[in-house]
């Protein structure tokens, strides 16, 4: 069986704007730009596409799950569809326990289940250092969104944005790194 890979997307301060606070509401949606140029390049890539979502807010009863699907879905339509799959985690610590919440791997060992996807060929792209613990979990390459030059911990690979980050993993890929 053919294995694949992947590109995990965290969603706040990759894909849309990082509020500060909670991003549930469509209006507040606001996609970062240059990130339907980034998927387009990493799908064109062969990579599969899949965000992984900590939604607390869920379990603290600040938005619903509803809130929240109207926000992925005004992602994919912006972005023409091209995301294979959107796991999030509902949990808060503060309310409940959850092994899926990041930095935690659980969404990533489904997904890695799911699309029968090679560690070593894939990719996390995150914002936050929880975002690096759950990739080095798993054992896939984490890319640390970020505007300063250092990285969280060694061995990351730091792009200012999601545009600069799939340039890194294809440049990357065509070297075998």
């Amino acid at each position: 069986m053919q294995l694949n890979k992947c590109v995990f997307l965290d969603r706040d301060g990759v894909l849309n704007e990082e509020r500060g606070d909670y991003t549930y509401r469509v209006e507040d949606f606001n996609i970062i730009t240059g990130v339907p140029e980034a998927l387009q390049i990493l799908k064109a890539a062969g990579y599969r596409l899949v965000i992984v979502t900590n939604q607390g807010g869920i379990a603290k009863g600040l938005y619903t799950k509803t809130n929240m699907l109207a926000c992925h879905q005004k992602l994919q339509q912006a972005c023409n569809y091209l995301i294979d799959a959107i796991y999030y985690a509902p949990a808060h610590p503060s309310v409940s326990a959850s092994l899926a919440r990041k930095p935690d791997s659980l969404m990533l060992e489904k997904a890695i289940a799911r699309f029968n996807l090679d560690i070593t060929q894939s990719w996390l792209v995150g914002d936050q250092h929880r975002d690096i613990l759950a990739a080095q979990k798993v054992g896939v390459k984490p890319i640390w969104i970020k505007n300063e030059p250092t990285a969280p911990l060694t061995d990351v690979l730091v792009a200012p944005d999601l545009l600069a980050a799939a340039k890194l993993i294809t440049q990357n890929n065509k070297t075998g790194k």
